[in-house]
């Protein structure tokens, strides 16, 4: 659906490099990475908002590259909703439709209901965005982009002025527009729970270039390199030595003078291991476990983060465990703990 070949666009302060992506029909696409990547201004190219130097820009198989906005039926939703705050909601979402000019009023009108009532505002029709709470004046901003009948809707950061709860409720409103409407989606963020819930394949984009695009499962579990394993929160990064090989199962000796094991192809030399947090699994005694990987540690810290514990070992390393396992196990700080993972829960990358 939408073609980025070979992009390259220079601000003197900031350029994109060498974007080369492929979005597919109906999908929902979401470019992930910090603040200051350039995924807004990658937005806005694909938009029309800016041109590129050179590359390219595809949509449904129509080169665009240089055609404005109005010209490449794209629906777009800024972080700041952007609605006018002299227009009420009801006047706000026809806005679009009145500068199409090609729909009757009878047919406007009948528009501007379905979208009201399919998105449950039309209790808000004669109100303005200035008495609207932050979640209310999204759901315009999506009724107003929507109403002219995008093959694309582009958001920029759509949830990032949300409280968790008002977030929760329309990432599932913007999951039932991808379905019931099948619009292609392209998605901006540096929330990674909003990337890993939303997204059916995830960009990762720093300092201008796109650095891997996967599913969420890839992208959280197979990051391709130590940033971004950093950037999504992987927390143990270990740098070790191919010791052995049998059948595809890896021994690697790491700097925390332990071995390793990992499903590799690599024989022989210098690696990194990933491991994420929540793959970690702590007991109070070395059992009977099946999990190749047992490492002794002493709590440093525990960090509580709601219905889960955040717990730092002195071996460097970092589990993610539930509230209730925390509490059967009665963990203190200072105790000594073991930690196991399974071969399979170990990422290797050159």
């Amino acid at each position: 659906m939408i073609e980025v070949s070979d992009l390259y666009r220079d601000w003197k302060e900031f350029s994109l490099k060498d974007i080369n992506i492929e979005i597919k029909e109906n999908e929902y696409f979401v470019i992930l990475g910090p603040t200051g990547a350039g995924k807004t201004l990658l937005l806005e190219i694909i938009a029309g908002f800016y041109f590129p130097d050179r590359g390219e820009v595809r949509i449904a198989g129509k080169e665009v590259t240089n055609l404005p906005p109005e010209k490449r039926r794209i629906g777009f939703i800024y972080q700041d909703y952007s609605l006018f705050p002299h227009f009420t909601v009801e006047e706000n979402i026809e806005f679009g439709l009145k500068l199409r000019k090609s729909a009757s009023p009878d047919t406007t009108r009948k528009r501007l209901k379905e979208i009201m009532d399919w998105l449950g505002i039309a209790h808000l029709a004669h109100r303005y965005p200035a008495t609207l709470s932050g979640g209310e004046q999204q759901k315009v901003a999506i009724a107003r982009a929507i109403a002219i009948e995008p093959s694309i809707l582009l958001l920029d950061e759509p949830l990032s002025a949300l409280d968790l709860r008002t977030k929760d409720y329309l990432r599932e409103e913007l999951k039932k527009i991808k379905r019931e409407l099948g619009i292609t989606m392209v998605h901006v963020t540096h929330d990674q729970t909003e990337a890993m819930v939303l997204a059916d394949r995830i960009a990762v984009m720093m300092r201008g270039r796109i650095m891997q695009v996967g599913t969420p499962y890839e992208i959280f579990n197979k990051p391709q390199d130590e940033e971004i394993a950093d950037f999504v929160g992987v927390e143990n990064i270990l740098s070790g030595v191919v010791r052995n090989n049998e059948n595809g199962v890896a021994e690697i000796e790491v700097d925390l003078g332990c071995n390793i094991f990992a499903i590799s192809d690599y024989r022989a030399g210098a690696v990194k291991l990933f491991v994420r947090p929540e793959d970690i699994i702590l007991s109070e005694s070395r059992g009977e476990s099946s999990a190749k990987n047992v490492m002794k540690g002493r709590i440093e810290a525990l960090d509580d983060m709601g219905s889960l514990t955040r717990v730092k070992m002195d071996n460097s390393l970092v589990a993610l465990i539930t509230k209730q396992s925390r509490e059967s196990l009665g963990l203190q700080k200072g105790e000594e703990v073991y930690a196991t993972f399974k071969a399979t829960s170990v990422h290797v990358v050159r």
